[in-house]
């Protein structure tokens, strides 16, 4: 036997021996890499230019070139986070300390007139391709989806993200965190895997492919298959995890392949509900909020005056009458409330730190200054889907069970915490996206629309610590990385005619702060509502069901129109429509020509009813019978049976051993909301909902 082993050990050696030299031989004879950009992808391969004999002897080889980035095309780190509002981060006046943000802002540009759609899965459709959301079949979130065509939520082939451009150009690409592109109904284990991360341009993913997810317990996915956050770490929270495994992935290309860029796609769920944080980030902002919202909003607006993030002549909105006064309220219910800033603060703070962590970790290895670094500051504005309570468990909240006061203060100190999943009043997301009105889903208003905008590229831009205020608008982002990279966009990719890119790059800004816009116009919209700009003037109708709302009672025709000069009142505090119907006018027919031009239409307002997954294509239609074998976990609801509001039978075969047995034998959801099915002793079978 010790023969053998060292036999064994005497011939891993020589072979880890034989690796190395051909690694090394390998090094010194590399293939010459072919830098090109075409606009048919993928690149067509050059033909045979070597010699064909009767043997080797006679014959001359040519191995096929591989395709390099061009000469100096950066690594690109793009970051998005989730449901922050334009007021919310010190960076850009807020309440919460962001250094990280701040320090990248220093060494780069800060942008107060960047735009988004006003909810998740059409902001990051429209970033990923440089089209409008309704361009590209996103007109809504993934679970809301229609068969009309600006609504299935199926990114089309015709629309290539602009991360396959990249990597068909010589780019190794990699996306960490939030996903919410892929239909729900394609979610599950069975696919089909086409419009999952690793099938739209990422080499790599790991993340979770929904809307939102527990920070402390996540339903994860590496590349294509389910996995689970480590089972013996207390302390686990997701944010860190994604940094350590962005940190992991760079660290390991840029060992392998330095001269090869990278991108990299970081899509935190923060700070999206659930607000989960530790407490010791919490404990940082403890009575900080008491003043309430109507005091922070004059708070943040003094400060975002002074840092310069907003013009000298802008004006505050007032707030709207759908919201209470701060006074009003009982003190007990004042205690509440601050506490629920005051633990969604903390999770911005924590969120900061960790994306200041890899940052960090890219400057360490000498490649900040050749990383063009764009940092969305939300994909939409603060979400105010809390409601005029906030909420312990948000999945009550959206199976309409109400959670009454005594509930919420009894849950007051385990807020953040794995025992909840909270969100805040919907008042704290207004004060949060001061000055503007409204909120997240609101994209008649820039409170649903405009978010912070940070973008660092070492030398290339001199102008550092500066503003920007040059209209624009998430579509822009493919295009200004594209330009970056120095690749010309593609016509066909894949053998697909593609789509005419709705974007135009920011370039022309880094280093010509009076340019003018060169996006002059722009639509927005989102469950009714809309709004139009061009050139300096805004059309906005607020549709009437209110975030927090499931139903709408109002008629499209009845939404009042509102009209804004943003030249000369930045926050749309000034309503016009009186003094100008005729312009008014204008923009509502230049609405409905973009309307029509980008599949916006019908405009659609319902919630319920498409929340039901039966309205979508799916793997369970028709099915009243469901069999699952061992290993037949994480499946998501739009794969699962729909077992809500209807009777139903269960019946498990098991195999129960002579010393008894115990333990879960099926169980949908979690810890929120869901049911179990389980053996409390081995002969009582017993059912729970929870």
């Amino acid at each position: 036997m010790f023969k053998l082993n060292l036999v064994k050990r005497m011939a891993g050696a020589i072979t880890q021996f034989l690796a190395i030299t051909l690694f090394t031989i390998f090094s010194l004879f590399s293939l010459p890499a072919l830098a090109a950009t075409s606009k048919v992808l993928p690149i067509p391969e050059a033909d045979f230019k070597g010699k064909i004999g009767i043997t080797y002897k006679e014959s001359t080889p040519d191995f096929p070139q591989s395709i390099a980035a061009p000469a100096k095309a950066p690594n690109i780190l793009l970051i998005l986070l989730d449901d922050v509002g334009f007021g919310q981060t010190g960076t850009f006046g807020g309440p919460v300390d962001t250094p990280n943000l701040t320090r990248l802002a220093e060494r780069g540009l800060r942008y107060n007139q960047f735009h988004v759609t006003a909810l998740c899965s059409p902001t990051r459709a429209a970033l990923l391709t440089g089209r409008n959301h309704h361009s590209v079949g996103t007109g809504v979130v993934e679970e809301l989806a229609t068969g009309y065509p600006g609504y299935t939520t199926i990114l089309p082939k015709s629309a290539a993200t602009v991360v396959e451009v990249l990597r068909q150009n010589g780019y190794s690409t990699a996306a960490f965190g939030k996903w919410h592109n892929t239909p729900d109904y394609e979610t599950s284990a069975a696919g089909p895997f086409d419009r999952w991360p690793t099938h739209q341009g990422f080499d790599y993913f790991y993340g979770f492919l929904g809307g939102d997810t527990n920070q402390w317990s996540p339903a994860l996915v590496e590349n294509t298959k389910r996995t689970e956050p480590p089972l013996n770490n207390p302390d686990y929270h997701l944010t860190p995890d994604l940094v350590d495994r962005a940190i992991s992935w760079i660290h390991a290309q840029q060992s392998v392949a330095p001269d090869k860029p990278f991108f990299a796609y970081f899509a935190t769920g923060a700070t999206h509900a659930p607000h989960h944080v530790p407490k010791t980030w919490i404990e940082q902002y403890q009575g900080k909020f008491d003043q309430g919202w109507d005091k922070l909003r004059e708070e943040i607006f003094a400060r975002q005056k002074k840092l310069g993030v907003i013009p000298a002549n802008a004006q505050l909105t007032l707030r709207p009458k759908e919201l209470p006064a701060w006074d009003s309220l009982s003190r007990k219910q004042q205690q509440l409330y601050a506490h629920q800033a005051e633990v969604f603060a903390g999770f911005t703070a924590h969120t900061d730190a960790e994306v200041g962590r890899l940052i960090n970790a890219i400057d360490q290895i000498g490649e900040l200054d050749n990383t063009l670094v764009i940092y969305i500051v939300g994909d939409n504005g603060a979400s105010a889907e809390g409601g005029l309570t906030g909420s312990v468990n948000e999945l009550k909240v959206f199976n309409g069970v109400p959670e009454n006061p005594e509930q919420l203060l009894a849950s007051l100190d385990e807020l953040g915490s794995p025992k909840t999943f909270n969100h805040f009043h919907a008042a704290w997301a207004w004060a949060f996206n001061t000055p503007f009105q409204w909120t997240k889903q609101i994209a008649s208003h820039f409170g649903g629309t405009r978010d912070p905008l940070v973008v660092a590229w070492g030398d290339r831009i001199t102008d550092r610590g500066g503003l920007r205020s040059h209209f624009h608008h998430v579509i822009d982002v493919a295009p200004t990385i594209l330009e970056a990279a120095g690749i010309t966009p593609p016509t066909v990719v894949n053998g697909v005619q593609q789509q005419p890119i709705e974007g135009t790059s920011l370039v022309y800004s880094f280093d010509d702060p009076d340019a003018p816009s060169k996006r002059t116009t722009q639509y927005f919209e989102m469950f009714g509502n809309r709004a139009i700009y061009d050139r300096g003037w805004i059309a906005a109708a607020r549709h009437g069901r209110l975030p927090w709302e499931s139903v709408s009672a109002t008629d499209f025709n009845e939404d009042p129109w509102e009209l804004y000069n943003i030249a000369t009142d930045f926050s749309e505090a000034n309503d016009l429509a009186k003094q100008n119907p005729a312009k008014l006018q204008q923009l509502q027919k230049q609405f409905l020509t973009e309307a029509r031009k980008h599949n916006v239409l019908p405009l659609d307002d319902r919630i319920l009813t498409r929340f039901d997954v039966s309205s979508r294509p799916s793997l369970i239609a028709g099915r009243t019978h469901f069999t699952y074998y061992p290993g037949a976990v994480g499946i998501p609801e739009g794969s699962a049976p729909d077992l809500k509001n209807k009777s139903f039978t269960l019946t498990a075969n098991v195999e129960i051993p002579k010393d008894g047995a115990e333990g879960i034998l099926v169980t949908q959801g979690g810890r929120f909301a869901g049911w179990s099915f389980f053996l409390q002793t081995a002969n009582s079978p017993t059912h729970t909902i929870f």
